[in-house]
């Protein structure tokens, strides 16, 4: 990284400490009142988890693995986001290294897939825990972060969209049937989600609603179609903007996208997965000089990808915590996990009755 990069992240990440102490945001659904007691809660929360995560592994032909919490430093395992976010760190004195609580697990999952010898069409997923520790605070972002993270061997002729399309509508045939299974226990869970997923990408939207940032577009697909899977996330649209930031070297910017349904109790879209193919060796090479990132050339991880040692794969997380506040119809993500918060919104929550663990 040059000097002028580096003053960049710099001051990138000082308006990211200016910005920890400002007041967080709650939105107060107007008449909200929780369908569930805090006892029904927990109960439906392992109802789903345990429904979801079973189809899930069987429809994806996944094993679950176990999976680190921290990654040394070095290793360039650790998922950068968009370059400011800050990673808790550490030093391990008895291994003589530095360790980073991981932000996700896209690329140690590509590296764990190499190293178990795992075949195409097979693959694994693992609950991710991890420390963000600059993320804002609201309805729907908490500094803890759990998901089902997952990654599966692909080959050169699956390494196309249609196979992208096709394990995103498994995905979501997986949630919905999570959701009626729950609804058999708690029937005052009255969530109804779209199983039909309409795919879209970042530029379609741009050309629709130029006038529209991006999440005002997302909100406003979402709310047309229910269940939308937002393609092409990461570069530059015909504006010169990017709808989103990713980092360069998971996945595809081609061959990448969220998974969006539309939240009635909040009135707007939840971002429930972010998932994609990942990078081969040509598109990690030209995302790396787009970004201004040739200096991670250096790792291991990114060696054996232009090396073409790693296999090809495809993967993703599915947010736990999100896919338990939507199903539930929660308003607030601290009601279906055990996080901190600062005062403002436990002050917000407790006036408005919305308990959180």
């Amino acid at each position: 990284m040059n000097q002028k990069q580096l003053l960049q992240r710099g001051a990138e990440a000082a308006t990211i400490k200016e910005d920890v102490g400002k007041m967080s945001e709650v939105i107060v659904p107007q008449g909200y009142v929780s369908r569930l007691s805090l006892y029904q809660t927990q109960k439906a929360i392992e109802i789903l988890k345990n429904a979801f995560q079973e189809e899930f592994r069987r429809e994806m032909n996944l094993v679950r693995a176990t999976a680190p919490l921290f990654v040394e430093t070095a290793s360039g395992l650790n998922d950068d986001l968009n370059g400011v976010e800050r990673p808790v760190g550490f030093d391990i004195p008895a291994a003589n290294c530095d360790a980073q609580v991981v932000h996700s697990l896209a690329k140690w999952k590509r590296m764990a897939l190499y190293r178990y010898g795992f075949l195409p069409g097979k693959g694994i997923y693992t609950d991710m825990n991890a420390v963000r520790r600059d993320e804002e605070l609201d309805n729907l972002h908490s500094v803890y972060v759990d998901q089902w993270d997952w990654e599966k061997v692909i080959t050169p002729d699956t390494r196309n969209l249609d196979t992208l399309q096709a394990t995103v509508k498994s995905i979501v045939e997986c949630i919905v049937n999570a959701s009626e299974k729950v609804k058999l226990h708690f029937p005052a869970v009255d969530v109804k989600l779209e199983r039909k997923v309409t795919f879209v990408t970042t530029q379609e939207l741009e050309d629709r609603w130029p006038d529209k940032t991006p999440k005002e577009r997302e909100d406003a697909i979402t709310k047309e179609h229910k269940t939308v899977f937002l393609m092409q996330i990461g570069g530059a649209l015909k504006s010169g903007q990017k709808h989103d930031g990713r980092a360069p070297d998971y996945d595809d910017w081609q061959l990448n996208g969220d998974l969006l349904f539309w939240d009635e109790v909040l009135d707007r879209s939840i971002e429930v997965s972010s998932m994609g193919i990942r990078v081969d060796a040509a598109s990690m090479d030209s995302q790396l000089t787009i970004s201004g990132c040739d200096d991670r050339r250096k790792y291991p991880f990114h060696q054996m990808v232009l090396d073409g040692t790693l296999p090809l794969t495809m993967g993703g997380g599915i947010g736990q915590s999100r896919l338990c506040m939507l199903i539930l119809g929660k308003a607030h993500i601290g009601e279906v996990q055990a996080s901190i918060w600062d005062q403002h919104t436990h002050e917000v929550c407790k006036q408005a009755g919305i308990a959180l663990l």
